[in-house]
Parts: C-alpha cells; structure tokens; sequence
C-alpha cells in the first residue's frame, strides 16, 4: 500500500473549517485534520472569519462536515504546552483530553500533540530531566484515556525536546505507554536540528503519521534555534530538507499510513502533491 496524503485544513487566512474543507476538496485530496480548534465557542468561527472547531462540539457534526466533502478525518492536531505550567489559559492537558474524546467518537485513530515552546521563566529555567517530566506527568492521565478509547497520541517534532533524538528516545521510555507513537515532521525536525533518516531509522515503529514540509536554504542560519514552523511556503522537493530520500527511508521502514501537507499556498500545494504522487503517494 502507498502512503496517503492528505492536507492541513487551514490553507487560506479569515476562512471558515466548512471553506477550508471545500478547497480541499476541490483540490482533489481525500484526506484531511481537524487543525485549530479550542474549548467552548469561538467568535471567529460564528462570524466567519476564522477555521476554529470547538472541542465541546458534537463530534458527529464535524465528522458530516467533511464527510458530505468526500474527505476523511485522519487525526485532531491538539499541540499544547507541556513544560509551562498548567492554567486554564494554556492548550494542555485538558484539551488533549477533549481531543481524545472527540477522535474516539468518530473512529479517528490519532491525536497529535507536542510540547511546543517555554512561555515562561518557569518552563525556559527547567533542567532537561524536569522538562521530560512535565511532559510525561501533562500526559500522563491522557495517555491513559487514549489506550481506552483505542487512540494513539503522537508526539511531534516541534520543540527542544521532539526535535531531539535522545530526548524523544526518553520521553517515549518515561511515558511507558502503548498509546504513545510519533507524528514525524519533517521541516520541523530538520528546523530543529535533528535528522528525520535518522528518526526513521531509529524510532520508525512508533511513526504513525507524517507532516510534510520542506524548507528554503534561507532557513539554515536558524536551524537549532528555531523549534517548529506552522507551515512551509515551498513545494516539497524545492527545499533542504531532503524530503525524497525521507520518504524512500518511511518506504524502507514499512510505513504506509497517513500523511499531511502542512505547506501554504495554491500552487505549493497542489506542486507538493503532484510532487509525493511521483515519488509512489496516493
């Protein structure tokens, strides 16, 4: 089987989810996430000017949205903040949790979250040994639901830590969770210093879904300290990232699962598509 692709749903600026979906369809993609989303109600989304799914919505809605598109939900991006500390203010452990909830009632098999960015004096003094456990203690009680609810969270490179080899390596050990996989992406492991062929290599069983983004040469004076990127502005291929022999290494490791284009821009995007497509993709 071929790997899928599939496409970030939050492509055009000041856009509903109900449009971000229609030009996704439009553009011929099967597949797609649920991208932004947060608790409660979101006046962006009622008055139109923004792609926000609320995470106290009726999952069964979201899952008609795209589905009377021909488009199939293949996980809920719920990104969070692991090594500040806990308030209602922060996407954390919390919405993960709602995150899970959702996916659970929909058939969605996979959660994505990272650990993103210190905000605070706290989360930036933390010693390497204290940020891994503020991550696995935030993840702690999801993990648990996730493996009851038959859902996988992934951990994406998208900070000091997932854009580590080793410290990926221990977080994955103190987690100690068959729920736990990774989403390997591929402009923000490389932003971040680490090798994606490597990850591949190394933890290729855990990888259950892929982000697709290639990076310009501009970029390299950032990399190793620059942890994450929302999105890519180039087609795949066009960049320094490597992304052909990243994806013959997914071939070699026996991944055929999902993938998503995380890249911006009509022409990007269908140029990265066409361009999978010819490296073997659906």
């Amino acid at each position: 089987m071929a790997i899928k692709v599939g496409c970030f749903a939050l492509i055009n600026p000041f856009q509903t989810l109900d449009q971000q979906v229609d030009q996704i369809k439009e553009w011929g993609f099967k597949y797609a996430d649920i991208t932004d989303n947060a608790d409660g109600a979101c006046l962006g989304s009622h008055f139109g000017f923004n792609a926000v799914a609320s995470l106290d919505a009726n999952a069964f809605d979201l899952k008609r949205l795209f589905e009377s598109r021909g488009i199939t939900i293949t996980s809920v991006c719920a990104h969070s903040t692991l090594l500040d500390p806990a308030a209602p203010w922060r996407y954390g452990t919390s919405q993960i949790i709602k995150a899970i909830r959702i996916a659970a009632s929909i058939d969605v098999k996979h959660v994505i979250t990272t650990e993103g960015d210190a905000h605070t004096e706290f989360g930036e003094n933390l010693t390497d040994a204290e940020a891994i456990f503020s991550i696995r203690e935030k993840l702690y009680e999801p993990l648990k639901m996730a493996e009851d609810y038959g859902v996988k969270i992934l951990l994406e490179p998208h900070g000091k830590y997932t854009d580590s080899l080793q410290h990926m390596e221990r977080i994955i050990d103190a987690c100690n969770s068959d729920a736990l996989g990774i989403n390997l992406d591929t402009g923000n492991l490389w932003l971040g210093g680490g090798d994606p062929v490597a990850m591949i290599q190394k933890l290729g069983s855990k990888i259950e879904h892929v982000h697709w983004k290639d990076l310009p040469v501009e970029m390299e004076e950032q990399r190793g300290k620059l942890f994450g990127c929302g999105m890519s502005l180039i087609p795949l291929g066009e960049g320094v990232v490597g992304i052909e022999e990243i994806y013959q290494e997914l071939v070699k490791s026996g991944y055929d699962g999902h993938s998503t284009l995380e890249i911006a821009g009509e022409h990007s995007v269908l140029e990265s598509y066409k361009y999978l497509k010819s490296l073997g993709a659906e």
